[in-house]
């Protein structure tokens, strides 16, 4: 009886922290992350701010060592920070651009050829393509009622768990629950620069010391 008792509170308490996180963005005050952007691992068609907390895609390929570090040709950068443990959280400014993907993945993947962006792969990630907002996983279509200009990431790397949030209204958008293992960093993809359309950049934020709400 204590078995079956035991499964049941535990998958109980699992239903009560989903619907808990679905609430609000986390309370960032004690995992809150100061993310910069590695310029080692950047494509030589993205320009990076000088603090290293903007990132677009410009008309020109710079001319950059072709360093295995470095992405070639997927256009994206890496955060220099990275992860084998704890909770760690933090926020980018998409604002109104067209296209994007943020999320975190595996330091051992391979920068080089084609990227598929899958758990499997190394990447928990979510994007905007084409008016639509997925993660990148099945199923993958999120139910955005507000369109968010500011995308909070929340990875507990003992949980398993890589969660988005839309700061504009403090919803949930997706969580991914995984097993990991190894190194962790933030990825970013600013999206081509369509003309002019996409020409923006992604922007690392302060996190606001007061956001959020609870897991």
């Amino acid at each position: 009886k204590a078995f079956f008792f035991n499964r049941k509170r535990k998958k109980e308490r699992k239903k009560e922290r989903k619907k808990e996180r679905k609430k609000a963005a986390p309370e960032p005050s004690c995992w809150a992350l100061d993310v910069t952007l590695d310029p080692d691992t950047s494509h030589p068609n993205l320009v990076l701010s000088e603090d290293r907390k903007r990132v677009r895609h410009g008309d020109k390929r710079q001319d950059l060592p072709d360093t295995p570090e470095r992405f070639d040709p997927c256009p994206c950068v890496l955060g220099t920070e990275w992860f084998s443990g704890g909770r760690r959280y933090w926020e980018v400014e998409v604002g109104d651009k067209t296209e994007w993907v943020l999320g975190v993945c595996r330091e051992s993947v391979s920068r080089k050829g084609k990227v598929t962006l899958s758990p499997g792969d190394g990447y928990w990630a979510v994007w905007l393509r084409n008016g639509e907002y997925k993660a990148l996983t099945s199923p993958s279509t999120l139910p955005v009622s507000v369109r968010p200009s500011r995308v909070g990431i929340f990875l507990d790397y003992e949980a398993g768990e890589v969660s988005f949030y839309n700061v504009t209204d403090g919803s949930h958008l997706f969580t991914f629950t995984d097993t990991f293992s190894g190194n962790l960093r933030p990825y970013f993809y600013p999206g081509l620069n369509a003309g002019g359309m996409n020409a923006a950049p992604l922007i690392i934020c302060p996190v606001p010391a007061q956001a959020g709400g609870n897991l």
